[in-house]
Formats: structure tokens, sequence, C-alpha cells
């Protein structure tokens, strides 16, 4: 069971506030009027965000962070004004870390010894899960791009729902916002076991792999957590194109992509384009209407599966989650278009698992083609390895996971703090791959990927970065490259 968890105004302090994860459920407390104060080791766009909303933030992880409620309280007697509700000794905050955060940090170790209560991020999501009428998206693959799609369907049905997601959305300006229902879309985390303190009111599926071995040691351990999370949640929606979803669990409400799989809904007179992708979507067996997508592949036809089966499952009329659906546009880092200089388009992409490479690859080559030439561009995929663990238990699906690019561009492993036990680098990396791809580079570098770049480049190139490490912070620098070069090019033309 998850630790309990105070919403009556005891203050929290993150440590790590401006993580993905933690700033999401940071904001929601902010925005809920409860005192938040936070540690960070640089500022962000996510951090600025937390700021304008109310929330402390430090930018050195020490001791004297977690005394800042208590001196808030003495500052406020001393100057004789009344200190009605200000608890002093209630000011203590609530503890919030995630799995990364260990004894080795000062503010961890403080909070230890003055007796404040710890609790892991999934303790808060879970608390307010228990609060809500939630939607709670889990899943190997897909899930930031399912809740969020989810969100976005419930927001444009005026339903006003809070959102808590593992990525950024234009639609709510961010990873988070405070809605004013009871509904609560939440993306829901398997990396680290703790899936298994969330019961909502709709659980959704997409499907089970094995992905994260620093936790796991096999497939059966995922299923495990994937069952006890069933278990927990009063309704599942799941895909039943996933072999392990359709033989380990039982969904209440099920979706595929293949209409004669006898799923509840499926996708039917599917056309995967350029530019979109359209469908006619049948719940059991009964035509729904067209559906229309902005984003990409049958992966994100697949994830909006899930979302109409949790639209239809709440009563929503088709028209309207045909509606939210067709508006969305993706959540940041998810094939995310970064800009086009050159005639070369710019693709962000946080994939990192083998399956993921190839689902995304797959619809940069929808992309690749141009319909009045009918000409093939080249997709170019430049690829940071993220943890050792991971490549040491993939690299044979990662060598074969690349085969919808014409060239590929291999950099260093980020290690995300691991230790590399395996002995692995990325010129392993690129050396596998090459067994199966011969259009492969190793730049050991971010420095050398970009000057790679900056000499490979064509025009009608689409150049994706792939990974879940720092690997994008490259972008803008290789943008502005081939900017200069598009200026001096229409100088010149106008000259």
């Amino acid at each position: 069971m998850p630790n309990a968890v105070d919403f009556s105004g005891r203050p929290f302090h993150f440590i790590g506030i401006g993580g993905i994860g933690m700033s999401a459920l940071a904001y929601i407390l902010t925005k809920r009027q409860i005192p938040v104060s936070g540690s960070d080791l640089k500022l962000s766009h996510i951090t600025q965000r937390l700021q304008e909303a109310g929330a402390h933030i430090f930018w050195k992880q020490e001791a004297v962070n977690l005394s800042f409620f208590q001196n808030q309280v003495a500052s406020v007697a001393a100057s004789g004004a009344p200190t009605i509700g200000m608890d002093g000794g209630r000011q203590l905050p609530q503890v919030v870390c995630s799995t990364a955060i260990n004894e080795s940090n000062p503010e961890y170790r403080a909070a230890i010894e003055l007796g404040c209560p710890i609790l892991h991020r999934s303790d808060v999501l879970a608390a307010l899960i228990d609060d809500a009428a939630a939607i709670a998206v889990a899943g190997t693959h897909g899930k930031t791009t399912t809740s969020s799609m989810i969100g976005q369907m419930l927001l444009q049905a005026d339903l006003d729902p809070t959102i808590v997601v593992g990525g950024e959305v234009t639609a709510w300006e961010g990873n988070a916002r405070l809605g004013s229902s009871d509904y609560l879309v939440a993306e829901a985390d398997e990396s680290d076991g703790s899936l298994v303190k969330l019961a909502a009111m709709v659980g959704v599926v997409t499907n089970i792999e094995l992905d994260h071995t620093d936790h796991y040691q096999n497939l059966d351990e995922v299923i495990h957590i994937f069952q006890t999370f069933e278990r927990q949640c009063r309704v599942l929606v799941g895909c039943i194109d996933c072999v392990t979803v359709r033989q380990a669990l039982t969904p209440v409400v099920t979706y595929s992509l293949h209409p004669e799989s006898g799923a509840d809904y499926v996708a039917d007179s599917i056309c995967y384009g350029a530019t979109g992708t359209s469908a006619l979507i049948l719940e059991r067996g009964q035509p729904l209407g067209k559906l229309s997508l902005q984003v990409l592949g049958q992966h994100n036809l697949s994830n909006a599966l899930a979302a109409i089966a949790v639209g239809r499952h709440l009563g929503l009329p088709f028209t309207a989650i045909a509606t939210g659906l067709s508006n969305f546009r993706g959540a940041r880092r998810r094939f995310e278009h970064r800009g086009v200089y050159h005639n070369i388009r710019f693709i962000d992409d946080y994939a990192h698992h083998p399956s993921e490479i190839r689902a995304t690859l797959a619809a940069a080559r929808l992309q690749s083609s141009d319909v009045a030439t009918g000409k093939e561009h080249r997709v170019i995929a430049v690829f940071q390895p993220h943890r050792y663990s991971r490549i040491a238990a993939f690299l044979p699906e990662f060598s074969q996971a690349f085969a919808d690019a014409d060239r590929v561009i291999v950099t260093d492993i980020y290690s995300a703090g691991e230790v590399n036990q395996c002995g692995l680098s990325g010129k392993d990396v690129a050396e596998t791959i090459a067994i199966h791809h011969d259009q492969v580079d190793y730049q050991a570098t971010l420095a050398e990927v970009q000057q790679r770049l900056t000499s490979l480049l064509e025009p009608g190139d689409l150049v994706i970065f792939l990974g879940a490490g720092n690997l994008n912070q490259i972008i803008p620098s290789v943008m502005a490259f081939y900017a200069d070069i598009e200026a001096e090019y229409l100088h010149k033309a106008c000259s």
C-alpha cells in the first residue's frame, strides 16, 4: 500500500523537482494552493513554470532547504502578524523523491534525521488517483501519448480533467494541468515497480515488454506488476495486439488494429499517410465513424483506439471523441517537429527501446516520400543508446531496429547514472547495427555527432534524433548551421 499522504495543507518538498514526473505532481499540488518547495541543480522552463505557479525552488540540494517552511512561520511570528493556520510543528515538509534518490543525497539524509515523512513520487500520484475518477495509462510503450490523447479528448469534451503525464503537451502548456472536475488522467509508470500502488477507476495497458532491466530480471516479473495493476483497477482496457497482454491479462474492454481479432474497438479501412492517419472505427462490430489523426503511424492509431475505448466507456459521443483526437498534435519529444531548414526536417523523439525505434522510424519513412514527385528522401537516424543495462539486454534487437533508416549515426551510451558493468560502448552498438545495415557511422561525442551532421545532411533529408538522454541538446546548433546556409542561398538568389 502507498504511504499516507496529507493534502490538508502540510507542505511538500520535492528533491529533484525539475524532473518530468516530479514536476507534474509539484505543479498540481501548487495549483491546489498547497505549500510546495523543491530543489534542482539548474533552471529550466519546467522549473520556471513551477515558480510562476508559486513553488519555491532551491538551486542547491542541502539540508537547510527543509527548514524553509518552519522559517516562514518564525518570520511571520516575529513580525507580530497572526500565525493562524501555520502550525509550526507541521511545517516540516513531506519529502518527495524518486527511485534515483538515496542516502547519499544531503536533503534525503536531513529528512530522515528530522523525521520528515518521506514519500516516493508514486505515493503522491496514488493518493491523487484515490481522490479522483481516475484513468491511469500503463504500458511499456505509448503511455505518454495515450494519456495525453485521453487528456485532450476529455478537455475538448468540456470535462475539465486534471492531467499528469510524462511529457509536455501544447494544449495545456506543460506536463500537468489542474481541472475542476473529478476526472484525473495519469501516466502510470512501471519502470521501478511502483505501478502496483495505483488503483484507478479505469486502467489502460497499451503493451507489455521487458524494458527496464536495471529493475526487472525477466518478463515474468514485469507481467506480475501489470497483473497486480489489473486487479486494483475497476475496469481494465487492454490492447490485444500485444501477445503478452492477450495471454497474461483479461481486460474488460479490448482494442486492436485488426478487425478479425474480435476486439471491442477496432480500426478498419486504414490509410497511413505522410501527414496523418485515417480509419473507420468499429465498436463491437458496428461502425462508429471515421477518425482522422495528425500523428503518424500504426502505433499512434493503436494509442487512439485506447483513447476511444476510454471515451466510450465514459459515455462520450464518438463525434466528441473524434474531434478531440483529430486536434491532438503529439507530446513533446514524441516525433516532435523541431523545424525545417535548408529543406531538411528535424525530428526529436524519445524512443530508446528497440520496439519504439522500429515504430518511430516506420513513421519517419511515411514522411520521407514526396507525394508530388514520388521521390523517396533519406531518413537519417541519430541514436544515443540509453543505459548500459538496456543495451546489454537488447543488443541483438537494437541491431535490427534501424531498417527504415537510410543512414544511422550512433554516439556513446548515455549512462543515466549506471556503472558500465557490461563493458559495452557506443562503438560496440554501432558495429552490431552495421551487421544488418551498411550505412552506420560511430561518433563518440555529441560534438562529433554535430560536426558529422553538418557535412552529411542534404536538402530533402529527414533527420531524427532518437534517445532518452541529452542527444537533443545539439539539435538547435545543427538547425542553426543549416538556417545560415539557407539564408545565404536565399541572399544569393535575390542578389
